[in-house]
C-alpha cells in the first residue's frame, strides 16, 4: 500500500484534461504535473485516495522529445501555463485528441474528421487582459500569481502569454505603489488597500485600461500616481478604481469609480469596432477570436436573407461579425451590462439590423418564437458549463437549419451535441482553436444541421 512521500519508479502513460501526466502504480492512477508521456520518472506520492493518487516529479530518468526543457517552471507552478512544458506542435495535438476522446465518449460520435488545431505563429505574449494579485512578500509590496491551489503568491515580472506592454505597465505600477508606500492587502488580516491590478488592452488600437481593486475608497496620492502613469503611458485611455470590500475570492466588487478618461477602451476585431469596459467579455486572444468567428462564419455558410439567433452573445462581438451579411440579427444575454454594450456596439459600427434583449437565452427563445421569428441560424458561445437542457429543447423547437456552436469545454460541448442529435440535428463539421496557448483549455467550433 502506497503512502505518502513513498519514491517510486514509475513511467508516464498518457495526460489528462487538463495536462497533468498520467501514472499506473499497483492499481492506482496517480496524476503528476510537470510529466509527460513516455517518461520515466521517480515520483513522491503525495496524495493516495480511494483508486486514485497525486504525485510529483522526484527526479527524471527519461524525458520526452516532446519536453520543452526551457520553460520556467514558475509558469507550471502557478497554473500560467499548465502545458508550457509541452512543445508547442504537440500541444495542438493533444488538444485536437480532446475533442476526439469527448465526441467519442460522450457523445459517441466518431465518424465526423476533427482537423488539426489552427494555432499561433507566435504562441506567447497574446493575452489582451490581465488580473494580477497584489501582495506583501518578505516586507515588499508584489504582483505576480497564486501558486496552484493556493493564495501563496508567486512574484513574476514577465507573465510569458501576456502581451508585453501589459506586463510593463503592470511593474510600473507596481513601482509606483511602492515608493508611495501603499500597503498590499493581507488576506487573513484583512488589511491593506492594494489586492489586485487590472489591465486591458486594445489588440489593434493599443489603447490602455488600468483598473486599480481596493479594500476601500481612498487611495493615498492619487492624482500624483495617475499623472506619472499617464506620462509614462500616453495609450492610457482609462484608469478605474474598483472597490472590493469583501472577504471573497471575487476580484471585483459592484462599486466602479472611473478615475481619468474614459470607463472604456476601443478595439477592433474583423473590422468591427467594440467598446470594452472594465467588466466586458471580451476574447482575451484577439487574433485567434478572429480565426474562430471567421471559421464559424465559413461553418455557417448562410445567405443575405437569413434570420441569425445570436445566444449568449455578450458585446456582440459574434452576432455583430454576422450582421453585415445577413438580414437580421437577434441577441440574447442575461448580463444587462453587456446588452447595453452591444447596442452601443451595433451603433458605433452603423449596424441597424441586430437587436440586442436582456433575458435568459430559453425566455428569449420563447418570445421570439411567439412573435413568429424563424430563424435560419442559430449561433450559441455558452461558459463552460455548456447550455441547459431546456436551452436545447427551446432552440430546437424553433427549427433553425442550422446550430454553430462555439465551445470552450470539448465535453459539455459533446453532451450538448448528443442531446441536439436526438432532437433531430447532426453533427457535420468540428474544427479545434488554440484561444490559450501554453494551457490545456481548448475553443471549438462545430457545426449542427437538422435533418
Amino acid at each position: 500500500m502506497l503512502t505518502k512521500n513513498d519514491i517510486v519508479e514509475t513511467e508516464i502513460s498518457d495526460l489528462s484534461h487538463d495536462g497533468a501526466g498520467i501514472a499506473k502504480v499497483n492499481g492506482f492512477v496517480f496524476f503528476v504535473e510537470n510529466a509527460l508521456p513516455t517518461e520515466k520518472i521517480h515520483m513522491r506520492v503525495l496524495k493516495v485516495k480511494k483508486r486514485i493518487g497525486f504525485g510529483k516529479v522526484e527526479a527524471f530518468i527519461k524525458m520526452s522529445d516532446q519536453r520543452q526543457k526551457k520553460l520556467n517552471l514558475t509558469y507550471l507552478r502557478t497554473g500560467i501555463a499548465d502545458l508550457g512544458h509541452l512543445k508547442y506542435p504537440a500541444q495542438l495535438a493533444f488538444k485536437r485528441q480532446q475533442v476526439q476522446n469527448s465526441l467519442s465518449k460522450i457523445a459517441g460520435i466518431t465518424d465526423v474528421d476533427v482537423p488539426l488545431t489552427l494555432g499561433m505563429e507566435v504562441p506567447f505574449a497574446y493575452r489582451n487582459k490581465a488580473q494580477v494579485p497584489v501582495r506583501r512578500i518578505k516586507g515588499q509590496l508584489e504582483t505576480g500569481f497564486f501558486r496552484k491551489n493556493s493564495h501563496d503568491l508567486v512574484p513574476i515580472e514577465d507573465f510569458w502569454i501576456q502581451d508585453k506592454e501589459i506586463d510593463r505597465l503592470i511593474l510600473y505600477v507596481r513601482d509606483l505603489f511602492r515608493r508611495f508606500d501603499l500597503k498590499p492587502y493581507d488576506e487573513k488580516e484583512q488589511t491593506g488597500l492594494i489586492r489586485h491590478i487590472l489591465v486591458r488592452r486594445g489588440h489593434y488600437t493599443g489603447q490602455l485600461m488600468l483598473v486599480l481593486v481596493t479594500s476601500r475608497p481612498k487611495i493615498f496620492r492619487i492624482e500624483q500616481m495617475i499623472e506619472k502613469i499617464v506620462e509614462a503611458f500616453p495609450a492610457v485611455k482609462s484608469i478605474i478604481q474598483n472597490i472590493n470590500d469583501q472577504n471573497t475570492n471575487t476580484i471585483l466588487g459592484e462599486e466602479f469609480r472611473t478615475l481619468y478618461g474614459n470607463d472604456r477602451i476601443e478595439d477592433i476585431m474583423l473590422g468591427n469596432r467594440y467598446a470594452i469596459s472594465a467588466q466586458s467579455f471580451y476574447q482575451v486572444n484577439t487574433a485567434m477570436a478572429e480565426k474562430l468567428y471567421e471559421k464559424a462564419i465559413e461553418f455557417a455558410d448562410v445567405s443575405e436573407d437569413a434570420v441569425v439567433i445570436d445566444a449568449y452573445s455578450g458585446i456582440g462581438t459574434i452576432g455583430l461579425s454576422f450582421a453585415k451579411q445577413v438580414k437580421a440579427v437577434y441577441g440574447v444575454e442575461i448580463v444587462k451590462e453587456a446588452v447595453q454594450d452591444a447596442r452601443e456596439n451595433a451603433v458605433l459600427n452603423g449596424i441597424s439590423n441586430a437587436v440586442y434583449t436582456a433575458n435568459s437565452a430559453e425566455k428569449a427563445m420563447a418570445q421570439w418564437s411567439n412573435e413568429n421569428i424563424q430563424p435560419d441560424l442559430v449561433v450559441v458561445d455558452p461558459p463552460r458549463k455548456g447550455l441547459t437542457e431546456s436551452f436545447i429543447k427551446a432552440s430546437a423547437d424553433m427549427q433553425p437549419q442550422k446550430i454553430v456552436y462555439i465551445s470552450c469545454n470539448p465535453a459539455t460541448m459533446a453532451r450538448d451535441i448528443k442531446l441536439y442529435q436526438e432532437l433531430g440535428y447532426k453533427l457535420k463539421k468540428v474544427q479545434p482553436v488554440d484561444l490559450f496557448p501554453q494551457t490545456h483549455h481548448i475553443e471549438c467550433v462545430s457545426l449542427l444541421v437538422k435533418e
